[in-house]
């Protein structure tokens, strides 16, 4: 079994101070070894158009577990399968992959990593 902080920790999410990148924001909790990050994907918004630029890759080329909390997004991976996403879903998702929110409803997600940030 992994080491454990022996403590409670707590953060509120709200509290935290959106990092923005076009359509797409993200607020990140640190606790003692894994970091929660809510993201929202606005209507239109697409990883592609969004944070390609910043990630200098041409997928996200991080894996992903999440829960979304409200809307949907679709996800298209490099061989092409296509998934979509709703709330009260949760996702793996494996790295090389593209994302969007579909519709006109923003898309709201709650991820889990160890380490892992979208603007590495």
């Amino acid at each position: 079994m992994g080491s454990y902080h022996p403590g409670m920790q707590k953060a509120r999410l709200a509290d935290i101070e959106s990092d923005v990148h076009g359509l797409i924001a993200k607020r990140t909790a640190e606790l003692d070894g894994v970091s929660v990050t809510e993201v929202t994907f606005g209507p239109g918004a697409k990883w592609s158009t969004d944070l390609k630029p910043h990630a200098g890759t041409e997928l996200c080329e991080l894996p992903h577990v999440a829960l979304v909390t409200a809307g949907t997004l679709a996800v298209r991976m490099a061989d092409g399968s296509l998934e979509q996403f709703a709330a009260g879903e949760v996702m793996l998702l494996p790295p090389g992959h593209d994302a969007w929110a579909v519709g006109p409803q923003a898309c709201t997600f709650v991820e889990f990593s160890r380490g892992n940030d979208y603007y590495s």
